[in-house]
């Protein structure tokens, strides 16, 4: 059992390395593939504890993390952090009135919903700045534009949560201008399975989408070395 488990992570892994964008990501050193690991957004600061590398001691590093949320999604579900354990997902704001900019954004968001529409470690949320207005039924009248499966999660809580959990945790701006605008990043922003930030990608750009799409695929393997470990 322990050996078909083992195999079909490699498996995935290899297919995951085959893919021609991702190979940007590899480095090679003594004939062993190494990844090229994606950076760690927000504050940092040096642990207590530390381990050792070559016999040279290294502090650990405390890395910037989402606090925990208590949001709702469209179908008027609370959505925690419980729904994202282990998980790799990708987060971004909108509103549903806003301009042209958040359909252009959404639909790219779409196609990257589709491409993993299998893939059990990837989710997406998109969370509204404009509560007052994007209530949950109004989300789901909003999600149905797309193919959202249970892959892509609209989600809405007060303001003072979401502006604070935009502004100190995911580090992007989100202000009610007005009665119908708001400032808010466009940016799509790729949260690691330990809820630390490891890009920012701009939303309407399809360079920055074929990077994020690449760079989910680093954090996939990621995972899977960790889970196999003692073979690499």
């Amino acid at each position: 059992m322990r050996k078909g488990y083992i195999l079909k992570k490699i498996i995935i892994l290899v297919l995951i390395l085959a893919l021609p964008g991702f190979l940007y990501y590899l480095l090679t050193a003594k004939g062993k593939n190494r990844y090229k690991p994606l950076p760690f957004y927000g504050p940092k600061m040096v642990a207590k504890t530390g381990h050792k590398f070559h016999g040279k001691y290294i502090p650990d590093t405390i890395y910037h993390k989402l606090s925990d949320f208590n949001l709702t999604d469209q179908n008027g579900k609370p959505v925690s952090f419980k729904n994202f354990d282990k998980k790799i997902f990708v987060a971004s704001f909108f509103y549903t009135n806003c301009p042209d900019i958040c359909s252009a954004v959404n639909k790219n968001i779409s196609e990257l919903v589709y491409a993993y529409r299998k893939n059990r470690m990837v989710y997406f949320t998109s969370i509204t700045v404009d509560p007052e207005r994007d209530t949950p039924p109004a989300l789901k009248k909003y999600s149905s534009r797309y193919e959202t499966t249970n892959k892509w999660l609209f989600l809405s809580g007060d303001t003072a949560t979401t502006y604070s959990l935009a502004r100190n945790g995911f580090l992007v701006n989100a202000v009610q201008k007005n009665e119908h605008d708001f400032i808010y990043s466009d940016k799509l922003i790729l949260i690691d399975a330990e809820k630390r930030i490891r890009g920012y990608y701009d939303g309407t750009s399809a360079a920055d989408i074929t990077k994020l799409n690449d760079e989910i695929k680093v954090l996939i393997a990621e995972e899977l070395r960790k889970v196999d470990k003692p073979l690499y």
